[in-house]
């Protein structure tokens, strides 16, 4: 297509003034890079646009001409003074403004002929710039309590819009009071290039707490992140209104240790001169805080003071506790008692609190403190008490050894496992360990371990003969001995069969003498009954009485009674 002719783009022209503009629509630029303005917001549809031109307002209401851009040609730039160079056409027919500088926020349209239709879109376009930096500078060396003292003046340079300057201690925001906190900013324009330089005056009448406080300020531009300078702190000067005296030691303080005690006033500078009052004595220390005591005792405890030394009204007191304890056990080391003998033991605590006392015996733990009324050979053994007294603890400990001539508490006897021989036991008691020996020779089966003064001692023996067989034990002291009666194997054989025989003899005795009885106890009845017959014919013939008869009759029957108990028996 040919470039339309002069006449034409007129007409256009003169009935681009009569077409509808689209309400302005505001495009924020950063300074220095490349802003885009959008035409209609992007919804330009290229194969329906005959002609798209891009112009600004010079002021005044003159327009100036920047690009014009024909349906299937390229673009023509007519952009002169300071666009020149600097604008180009986006493919979605954004103009596209490079360097963009504070001068730039102005007005920019874009006229689109499509058919027969013309509008334009007019665009406000606005510059922002974050400060260049943010520091503070003249700080302040220190601060004093109570006392309005310029801190710092905080500087943003070179911003548009002017940064506005927010004070922040601790990260939380300052607040001008007109008494504690006061705040002045003021701003400065640049004549080239039009940003602003921010400045902010922070006085503040300090705190105690404000010993460690960070300040800093910071500022937010409209289009950008927040800005925050570096943290400054400040020296907070004050004098001492509280003094406090620190015990610095073990924690348990014993016997032997060192202890510190040191001065903590709230004063700032600190003062670097105390007194130290040390049970009646008063020690001055300079450019220190602090006095070590060395190698403490018992009688270091006590109260103890520090003071100033330009004001000793001002004082701090603390108390300090040296544990001690010491432990004397009566008697101790090695101890030898008879069997049967006693023991007293006498254990002396001499302590600063409260103590805990512990027996064992050969490394286990007794419930109680041993006492021995009566020792036993049981009794011997290693015994330790522990006192403790927190983490403190001592320790004593004896060795009893009871000793006595051996007694022999049982001698048994038993089959063998196998019955083939008979085994002998001889269990003995004494200390020390006591020999054992047998009146026979036998084979050693089994000998118990020495425990608490006991011993048992076993041999196997196959005895040919009845024997009377002794077990002797003996140490040092003295000595026992015990007899068994040991029978044969032949003899008890023998007596196991008479045994037998006898029982078997006895048997068939009892067994004849029962059925002689029963036989005895038939007979008479028998007689009996013949008898009573004959009485009663011959009573029938003579006509005699029966008394007579019946006290035949009775006795018959209480012999007959009497032999058959002897049956039953």
């Amino acid at each position: 297509m040919h470039l339309l002719s002069a006449s034409c783009v007129s007409a256009l022209l003169v009935t681009a003034f009569l077409c509808q503009v689209s309400g302005l629509e505001t495009v924020i630029g950063l300074y220095g890079e490349t802003l885009e303005i959008p035409c209609n917001n992007g919804a330009i549809k290229a194969d329906d646009v005959l002609i798209l031109k891009w112009k600004y307002d010079k002021g005044e209401g003159l327009p100036g001409d920047l690009l014009v851009k024909q349906k299937n040609q390229n673009v023509s730039i007519s952009a002169t003074d300071e666009y020149k160079g600097r604008v180009s056409l986006a493919a979605n027919s954004s103009l596209l403004l490079s360097a963009a500088t504070l001068s730039d926020q102005r007005t920019f349209t874009c006229m689109v002929v499509a058919g027969a239709d013309i509008a334009e879109f007019p665009v406000t376009v606005v510059i922002n710039k974050m400060p260049a930096e943010l520091e503070i500078y003249d700080k302040a060396e220190e601060l004093e309590i109570g006392k309005l003292t310029k801190l710092g003046t905080c500087v943003a340079k070179d911003a548009n819009p002017a940064a506005n300057i927010t004070w922040l201690k601790n990260n939380k925001p300052l607040v001008a009071d007109g008494e504690g906190v006061s705040i002045q900013a003021s701003f400065v324009a640049d004549p080239a290039t039009g940003l602003v330089t921010t400045t902010s005056i922070l006085e503040y009448s300090a705190e105690k707490e404000d010993r460690d406080a960070q300040f800093t300020c910071s500022t937010q531009q409209t289009a950008g992140a927040e800005l925050v300078s570096s943290p400054v702190t400040f020296s907070i000067t004050y004098s001492t209104e509280n003094i406090a005296l620190k015990v610095i030691a073990q924690d348990l303080l014993v016997e032997g240790d060192n202890v510190t005690l040191k001065c903590v006033a709230d004063g700032n500078p600190a003062p670097t001169s105390f007194n130290f009052h040390l049970k009646g004595e008063v020690v001055q220390v300079e450019n220190t805080d602090s006095y070590t005591i060395m190698k403490v005792s018992r009688n270091s405890s006590g109260e103890y003071k520090c003071s100033l030394v330009d004001d000793p009204t001002m004082e701090a007191t603390d108390d300090i506790i040296v544990q001690y304890l010491d432990i004397n056990l009566s008697p101790s080391g090695d101890i030898v008692r008879s069997a049967g003998g006693t023991l007293d033991l006498n254990l002396e605590i001499d302590a600063s609190g409260d103590t805990k006392v512990s027996w064992t015996k050969d490394n286990v733990k007794l419930d109680k403190e041993p006492k021995f009324s009566k020792v036993t050979y049981a009794d011997s053994g290693r015994y330790e008490c522990e006192v403790t007294l927190g983490l403190l603890s001592r320790k004593a400990s004896f060795e009893l050894a009871v000793k006595g001539a051996p007694v022999i508490k049982h001698l048994t006897k038993r089959r063998g496992d196998d019955g083939k021989h008979k085994v002998l036991i001889c269990e003995a008691e004494g200390s020390p360990k006591p020999a054992v020996s047998w009146s026979i020779n036998g084979t050693l089966q089994d000998e118990s371990p020495f425990v608490n003064g006991k011993i048992t001692h076993k041999i196997q023996v196959v005895p040919h003969a009845n024997l009377t067989v002794s077990c002797t034990v003996s140490n040092e002291f003295g000595g026992d001995t015990r007899a068994i009666n040991v029978s044969s194997f032949n003899e008890e054989v023998r007596m196991d069969k008479q045994d037998s025989s006898d029982g078997g003899d006895q048997t068939k005795l009892v067994v004849g003498v029962v059925v002689g009885l029963l036989v005895a106890t038939i007979v008479i009845g028998l007689a009996y009954g013949v008898y009573a017959k004959k009485s009663k014919q011959g009573s029938w013939k003579t006509g005699e009485k029966e008394d007579g008869s019946s006290e035949e009759e009775k006795k018959l029957e209480e012999k007959v009674e009497e032999n058959n108990q002897k049956a039953e028996v």
